[in-house]
């Protein structure tokens, strides 16, 4: 579930950043693609973390 809230967190951050910054669509999509996944990764490491510290 945190990896799932880490990737869409980045997405809407990522697109957002690029618009900001005066990006078009395919800006959009890179820098979301980039924001998701790296949140992602750390969602997922958060969850391994998590799991190992709970049992």
């Amino acid at each position: 579930m945190i990896v799932i809230g880490g990737m869409v967190l980045g997405i809407l951050i990522g697109a957002y950043t690029a618009k900001k910054s005066g990006g078009g669509r395919l800006d959009m999509a890179q820098y979301a693609a980039g924001y998701g996944i790296a949140l992602a990764l750390l969602g997922l490491i958060a969850t391994i973390a998590i799991s190992r510290y709970m049992v």
